[in-house]
Order: structure tokens, then C-alpha cells, then sequence
């Protein structure tokens, strides 16, 4: 409970700020071209508001109106009481408040279909456009704090270890990887997977002597399996302690021990490991041997319990990393690099929405809560709410009706044929637009439910 406590709260603080940044951007593009902002609410306010500034201005009051105020306290602000958003409302266009009645009265200076289609245009990607600059500031001052850090994956001594999809493709556990496409690779991150997916070969370091694996046109990143990882840093079965009177103690087994083989079956690393213990139990085996390099073999006998664990911690391998650090103003092009190709690495991923595993790995806020770190990392949760930033810029800016990227489509549609939408296809498109997202949503809930129960 205490870990779903921590990741709400960071789910929460991280769209509070990147809703907030958001609608900011289309407020102050409002308000530069001095346009309205009737509302500007974080959260939806539906029924009451948990926090409320009125507006100078009623609606009532509002309709004999016939030029801007000049008061900045035309604008209601407020906090709503569901956490699902926010929204900027800004006067004379068709929103999600479908809002219909306004747009029959005659328009008026201050409002936004009074506007050129140029500031129009600035005020609708003026929120896409503040989630970019702050995940770009974001990831700049990560790097400025915490840099870069990471294990050359050329000096991983005993390799990876591999799924069974990468087996089938013919990688080997203790693999090393050098080159895909033969281009030198050194990180094990996102990027290589992605780069894995998309490559005719991969060159690996294999017994000594380079090996190729060919990857099919056909193979691409859903295809590397998700109940575990394609690969991961390998780690040999040397035991780092014992739990005294557990299973491993009671054997004989000692700290420094590297375990050779269980009941007969080879070990040579941490998750070959667990394997042989998933055999013993699936087998109903509660006797078995152990074989242990200490100063020679060693043979213990050891008598499996109801949970068929050892109670022992592995020794993890200190490999030597490497770590870039930047100044403060050599963080911000190391910062815009590093989010230019976050935001590359989402749009390619973006076609397997619309594949039939793509749908499935859709999710509301379960699943994005459920990225954050399960303890309070500052590092982790300034990385992931700056990916969001870019996740939730990309999805806004697609051409779909009631998003701004709609309203980006027919304000360019407007601008090349000179001739501007009536306000009816407007309002039918807005209808239109959220369709599709009332079944997006209910789609991505009903992933999300899918993935609590089994």
C-alpha cells in the first residue's frame, strides 16, 4: 500500500506541473495577441471547485462587453477536485465545454475568432510548445546535477543473459554486444533495443571470437517479450551472504561460494540460477545436490522448503562505469539532444499502437503510475516527468478533432485555402474528437483493470 501511495503522489505531482505548464502556454499566447481566458483551471472542476478566484466579469455582463478589459483579473482561477487534467477556456472558440451558445452571438474584438489565423495558430501550440521546452529544461538539469552514468557494455566480463525470444533469434547467454548494423554500441538502454529491432545484424563478442546474429525483416520491438527482459546484465550465482537457518545455511553454503550446479542441472549465472530452482520445485524434488567452487568443487546435500529458495543475496559485480558531467551551460545542448531523441525514440515507437500488441500495451493512469520508482528517487521522477512532458506534447499535436492538434489541422487548412470552417463543422468535429477519446480512454481503463486482475 505505502508503495502505491508513493507512486500516486508522484503520478500526480508530475501532471499537475506538466498540465499546468500546458495550459499556461495557451493562456500567455492569449493573452500576448489579447485574447480573453475566461477559466484557467488545474484539475476538472465538475459540479464545485476545491479552490476559486472569480473573474472580474460576469457572463451576464460579459454580452454587453464590446471591447477587451483591461484588468488582469478577467480570468476565473482555480483548482478542480478530479485529477484528471485541466483546461485553459478561452473565449470564442469551441473547446471541450462545447460551449455553443457563445459562438451564436455576434463576435467580439477580444475573442479568439476574431483573431488572424497566424495568432490563432501560436495560441493552439502554445501549450504542445511549453511541454517540449520543459521537458528539454528538465532534462538539462538532470544532466547539470546528476550527469550521465552507465557501464560500457563492451566491458560486461560475463556478457548477458538472454530471453527466449532473443535465444530463438540465436543470441547465447554470455553474449557480449559490439555493433549493430555495425555501428559500436556501449549502452544497455532503450535505444539499443529499439536499435536491435530495426537492424539487419548484430555483432557480439561470443567465447573470445566475434559472432554475427541476423535479425529478420519481420522482428520489431513488441516482438521481444514482456514477461521478461530481451536482455540483461549477466550476474555469476557467488553468494554475497547467507540467511542463518534458511535452506542454503543448513546446506553448508558460505559467503564467496559460486554455485557450479543444482540437483545435477548447470548453473553459470544468477537466473540460471532460479531456473534450476523452478525445475526442483516443478519436479517436487525435496532433496538435491549443490556443487560449490570454493578453493576446489564441493558437494552439499540440501533439503528444499515450501518456497524452494536458497535465502541467499548474490554478489553483485562492481563494473567500472563511465560518467559524463556538464557545466550549467553545457547541460542545456546535452539537455535538447537528449530530449530531441527521446521524442525521436517515441514517434517511431508510436506505429505499434496500431498493431493488435500495441492496443494492449495502451494504459490509463495505472499503468503510468505504475513507471515511477516504487521509493522516492528525485532523479527517476524528474526523467519520467519529462518523458510525459514529450509523450503528452507528441499526442496533443495529432491532427485529431479536440485535441489542438485538430484545431492546428483546420486553422492550416484555413491558411493555405484562405477560407475558414464554419463554426457547425467546428462544433461537429469537436464532437467528433472527443469520441474518440472517450474510447481511447475506455480502452486504455479496461487495459489498465486487464492488468490488475491477472
Amino acid at each position: 500500500m505505502e508503495i502505491f501511495f508513493i507512486r500516486a503522489l508522484q503520478l500526480i505531482l508530475a501532471l499537475s506541473l506538466l498540465v499546468f505548464i500546458h495550459e499556461f502556454g495557451h493562456f500567455l499566447f492569449s493573452r500576448i495577441f489579447k485574447v480573453r481566458v475566461e477559466k484557467f483551471y488545474l484539475f476538472f472542476d465538475w459540479g464545485f471547485s476545491l479552490i476559486m478566484r472569480p473573474g472580474k466579469f460576469s457572463k451576464k455582463e460579459d454580452k454587453a462587453l464590446i471591447k477587451l478589459p483591461t484588468g488582469k483579473s478577467e480570468t476565473e482561477y482555480g483548482m478542480g477536485w478530479l485529477p484528471l487534467g485541466g483546461y485553459c477556456k478561452i473565449s470564442g472558440m469551441i473547446d471541450e465545454s462545447m460551449d455553443v451558445e457563445q459562438m451564436k452571438q455576434p463576435a467580439k474584438p477580444w475573442e479568439f475568432r476574431s483573431k488572424p489565423a497566424w495568432q490563432r495558430l501560436l495560441i493552439m501550440i502554445g501549450g504542445v510548445l511549453f511541454n517540449f521546452i520543459l521537458a528539454l529544461f528538465i532534462y538539462s538539469m538532470v544532466l547539470f546535477n546528476w550527469g550521465e552514468e552507465y557501464i560500457d557494455l563492451h566491458k560486461v566480463e560475463y556478457g548477458m543473459e538472454f530471453n527466449d525470444k532473443a535465444k530463438s533469434l540465436g543470441f547465447k547467454d554470455g553474449d557480449i554486444i559490439l555493433k549493430v548494423d555495425g555501428n559500436e554500441v556501449h549502452r544497455l538502454d532503450v535505444d539499443l533495443l529499439r536499435a536491435i529491432a530495426d537492424s539487419k545484424e548484430v555483432t557480439v563478442l561470443r567465447n573470445g571470437n566475434e559472432a554475427s546474429v541476423a535479425i529478420p525483416d519481420s522482428f520489431g520491438l513488441l516482438d521481444m517479450g514482456k514477461e521478461t527482459p530481451f536482455m540483461t546484465i549477466r550476474l555469476p550465482a557467488v553468494i554475497d551472504s547467507v540467511i542463518p537457518g534458511k535452506v542454503a545455511a543448513n546446506a553448508g553454503l558460505q559467503s564467496g561460494d559460486k554455485i557450479v550446479s543444482i540437483g545435477g542441472v548447470e548453473v553459470a549465472s544468477f537466473a540460471q540460477l532460479n531456473k534450476a530452482l523452478e525445475a526442483m520445485r516443478e519436479a517436487d524434488r525435496t532433496t538435491f545436490d549443490i556443487v560449490v567452487e570454493r578453493d576446489s568443487l564441493v558437494t552439499l546435500n540440501a533439503v528444499a522448503d515450501s518456497t524452494y529458495l536458497l535465502n541467499v543475496t548474490i554478489k553483485m559485480v562492481d563494473y567500472p562505469t563511465v560518467k559524463a558531467e556538464y557545466g550549467f551551460f553545457e547541460s542545456f545542448p546535452a539537455g535538447i539532444k537528449y530530449g530531441v531523441n527521446v521524442l525521436k525514440g517515441y514517434v517511431s515507437d508510436f506505429k505499434y499502437v496500431f498493431s493488435k500488441e500495441g492496443a494492449k500495451s495502451v494504459g490509463m493512469f495505472a499503468t503510468i503510475g505504475s513507471m515511477f520508482p516504487a521509493s522516492w528517487n528525485w532523479h527517476q521522477f524528474w526523467l519520467m516527468t519529462a518523458m510525459l512532458s514529450i509523450i503528452l506534447a507528441f499526442m496533443n499535436i495529432l491532427p485529431i478533432p479536440a485535441l489542438d492538434g485538430g484545431h492546428v489541422l483546420f486553422l492550416l487548412i484555413e491558411v493555405i485555402s484562405g477560407k475558414k470552417p464554419s463554426d457547425k463543422v467546428l462544433e461537429y468535429a469537436q464532437m467528433v474528437g472527443m469520441f474518440i477519446l472517450l474510447g481511447l480512454f475506455v480502452l486504455a481503463t479496461y487495459n489498465d483493470i486487464m492488468r490488475f486482475i491477472f
